[in-house]
């Protein structure tokens, strides 16, 4: 009988780690797994960014990445940004100046590191480290032209439960970003608009639970806390997320879809903004991301 529990949990651990080797089960909460040794994928994500309770708006992001498996441990990553913005009718002191369309295009580059201290399959709980480093040449909300820089690190934690039937994952992190916006002509009367080098840091925390009802099909939900902090201004903004992921898994590829509607925000808002429970100045009032990954 002891023999036959060992080589179930060795089947179990193989199971999972084939299932979920960085499988993103979720489409703003990161998992703990890295690739294995040498193993490549590729990641296309898109965001869906709209309305901001004033006019029309509309912005989509896009990241293609692709990850190598350095080691067992330690997965690399580099990515490609494009966007798109559209926004008619709203104009916001110091974020939007203008009516823009964009159409989509090039918007920055990242890199990234992932390093796995305690796998979910093998301890307890599985615990990781992950560090990006990117730069983008225009403003994810107005689409205008500005180069910032980024850092980010989180600390992400993940558990199985009912035998890697249900899946938790827990993320903290802080991103810095030093950021200067172009000059732009013919700005409306009194607009204002900084020219002048800014930082900013944002704390985050997060939350995903997901639940496998049928083979290769997962359904859970997450939640995400974001708070940011300007030298000049102190704590500026606030905004808290939640809603549903559905994913799909088989052995070469999988997809998850999320629904991220904002459930609450504070912090600065525009001029004329009538819903005061929301922060409409840099977010949205939802977001829908789509995730694909091919593992080869």
């Amino acid at each position: 009988m002891r023999a036959l529990a060992i080589l179930g949990l060795i089947v179990f651990q193989v199971l999972v780690s084939v299932a979920h080797a960085d499988e993103n089960l979720f489409g703003y909460i990161k998992g703990a797994e890295t690739l294995p040794k040498n193993s490549w994928e590729i990641y296309q994500f898109l965001t869906s960014r709209t309305d901001k309770g004033k006019g029309t708006y509309s912005a989509l992001d896009s990241k293609t990445e692709i990850e190598y498996g350095v080691t067992d441990r330690l997965t690399s990553g580099l990515s490609l940004k494009m966007q798109s913005v559209k926004s008619q009718g709203l104009l916001l002191d110091a974020y939007i100046p203008r009516d823009i369309d964009s159409g989509i295009s090039p918007s920055g580059i990242e890199a990234d590191l992932k390093y796995n201290f305690l796998s979910p399959a093998k301890d307890d709980i599985g615990l990781s480290t992950y560090f990006s480093l990117g730069h983008i040449w225009r403003d994810p909300h107005s689409g205008q032209e500005k180069d910032a820089t980024q850092a980010e690190l989180e600390l992400l934690i993940q558990k199985y439960f009912m035998e890697g039937q249900m899946i938790g994952v827990v993320n903290l992190g802080m991103e810095s970003t030093y950021a200067q916006r172009s000059a732009i002509k013919d700005l409306p009367a009194g607009f204002e608009w900084p020219i002048h080098p800014e930082m900013e840091i944002a704390l985050k925390a997060g939350a995903a639970l997901s639940y496998r009802f049928v083979a290769n099909w997962f359904f859970g939900g997450e939640f995400l806390y974001e708070t940011e902090y300007e030298t000049q201004v102190g704590q500026e903004r606030w905004s808290t997320f939640l809603g549903p992921s559905l994913h799909y898994g088989s052995e070469k590829w999988w997809m998850t879809l999320t629904y991220f509607p904002q459930l609450q925000g504070g912090g600065s808002i525009y001029a004329g903004q009538t819903d005061t429970r929301l922060q409409l100045i840099e977010r949205t009032k939802q977001e829908i991301r789509l995730k694909l990954g091919f593992n080869f």
